[in-house]
């Protein structure tokens, strides 16, 4: 057995406290043996169908026991386990399933037609899901029937745990490498950094395809023996239920979720003293809404954070005792990782001086699947460079000034500004395109154009929105599209993408 497989701290958890409830779904408690047992038997499941170690295992679901279940089987054989993201267009899914060569493919019959368009490009790949998922499928259920459960694979340290596409800053979206070794220093980090033990209860209510709910929540406390109550969706009452009245201690909330919350007409009513840790990331939340935050969870530690889907998420975390003192910082690196500021010429920068944000430890991960371009150009001198604009004060807190270049974050979601201008170039009448962030009260932003017409063409707003809703996710399409005569760029001819912001924020 590997001391690095994710799958073993199941089967320990199940061997010393076999009885302790491990998932609360819909009224139904999974206890830790229940869920080693299930966990196994899909596993045999999946080497019947043909997976073994290194093969991917797309997993396109909605918030359920089944997409736990599935990433501890894949860990189980030493498979590649893929979240994908179900708000994602049918094209995108298609491209991610395909680059990554999935193997297999786990959904749902509501997402049946994204699990087809997964399936587009995949030779042979194999479909698991439910009644009317698709003619063909293997239901989910019949992977536990029968079968030895396989041993843990012995899995080393730099092995694919897992894979997660990211938008990135390039027009298509990369595969992230996290090994097991990456999980394994995460995990350890985040019990520590926040005292997680057996007693502790998450609440899983963010998607668990983002590494939010997976990560800051889940696997951590699952690593802690803790249990995790599972929301097949985020719905503001339903969370404020489960907070009030489940014993939940801890929770990740987008900021977008933090706003529907407050917002929510029951909460003066709540009793929310109970909850002891919010960990947030994303968008700047200013400090007004973090002291109605505190207000509403007199006891709770709100841990303003900073994380990358590279480093597994969870980077830095501002401390309870900072929390107002050092508003707009995002605190201090977890253990396990170092933090540093560098100019533009890849040297330390001093302190309070503007720079590019770098890390380096064992959470960060290996690299992109397919790309060995992209993963030399991000690693430069022994660190990972994330292109995220900030610096350190004087006290060693980190401070984000500008995020990654042409990255928009909506409701926790990453949009790559390429990625839909790409989108938009498509279109005849479109000459130039460039796309931007905007403020928005309840997505913190959303994604804005500008757009140069072709000469003699013509085009309208709205046109070309339903023209992005064909090939991109709702939530990139552009929120409104403005028509100016030229972009502005700088001498060098790049677009001055910080202009054009300044046009948005002015409007």
């Amino acid at each position: 057995m590997s001391a690095y497989n994710l799958a073993g701290i199941l089967a320990h958890h199940a061997d010393r406290v076999p009885d302790r409830p491990c998932l609360v779904w819909s009224g139904e408690t999974i206890t830790y043996a229940e869920l080693d047992r299930r966990a196994a038997r899909t596993a045999a499941g999946l080497a019947r169908l043909g997976v073994g170690r290194g093969d991917v295992v797309a997993v396109l679901l909605y918030n359920c026991p089944e997409f736990l279940e599935a990433m501890f089987a894949a860990a189980r054989l030493g498979a590649v386990f893929m979240p994908m993201n179900w708000r994602l267009a049918g094209e995108e899914i298609a491209y991610i399933a395909g680059h990554a060569g999935a193997r297999l493919v786990v959904s749902e019959p509501e997402l049946a037609a994204l699990a087809e368009a997964a399936r587009k490009d995949l030779a042979g790949a194999q479909g698991v899901g439910g009644a009317g998922t698709a003619p063909g499928w293997t239901a989910f259920e019949s992977l536990r029937e029968g079968g030895q459960a396989p041993p843990l694979a012995d899995v080393a340290a730099d092995d694919v745990h897992r894979l997660m596409y990211t938008s990135g800053t390039t027009a298509r979206p990369k595969g992230v490498m996290i090994t097991y070794a990456n999980l394994y220093w995460k995990n350890i980090a985040h019990v520590v950094e926040f005292g997680l033990t057996g007693a502790d209860r998450g609440l899983a209510c963010g998607p668990l395809y983002h590494v939010g709910a997976l990560d800051l929540t889940s696997t951590t406390v699952l690593y802690a023996g803790g249990t995790i109550e599972i929301h097949r969706k985020f719905e503001a009452e339903r969370a404020l239920d489960a907070l009030e009245r489940a014993g939940i201690s801890n929770v990740w909330l987008a900021p977008s979720m933090v706003n529907q919350i407050l917002s929510h007409p029951s909460l003066e009513r709540r009793d929310l003293s109970g909850v002891r840790l919010i960990i947030d990331g994303g968008e700047k939340m200013p400090l007004p809404l973090i002291e109605r935050l505190l207000r509403a969870f007199p006891n709770a530690w709100f841990a303003d954070a900073y994380g990358l889907t590279e480093t597994v998420s969870g980077d830095t975390f501002l401390d309870k005792r900072a929390t107002v003192g050092k508003i707009g910082s995002v605190g201090k690196p977890c253990l396990h990782l170092e933090v540093a500021i560098w100019d533009e010429s890849d040297r330390p920068a001093p302190a309070g001086t503007l720079g590019e944000i770098v890390l380096r430890g064992p959470k960060v991960f290996k690299g992109y699947w397919k790309d060995p371009e992209a993963t030399a150009t991000a690693f430069r001198g022994g660190w990972f460079h994330t292109g995220d604009i900030g610096y350190l004060d004087g006290e060693g807190f980190l401070y984000i000034v500008d995020r990654k270049k042409d990255m928009i974050v909506s409701g926790g979601e990453n949009i790559a500004s390429p990625e839909v201008e790409r989108a938009l170039y498509e279109h005849p009448a479109v000459l130039e395109a460039a796309v931007v962030g905007g403020p928005d009260p309840r997505w913190g932003e959303v994604p804005v154009a500008f757009v140069v017409c072709r000469t003699g063409a013509t085009a309208t707003g709205e046109e070309l929105r339903e023209f992005c809703l064909a090939r991109l996710a709702r939530f990139k399409v552009p929120r409104a599209v403005h028509f100016i005569d030229a972009l502005p760029r700088n001498p060098s001819g790049k677009v001055l993408k910080r202009v054009l912001r300044e046009r948005v924020t002015t409007r």
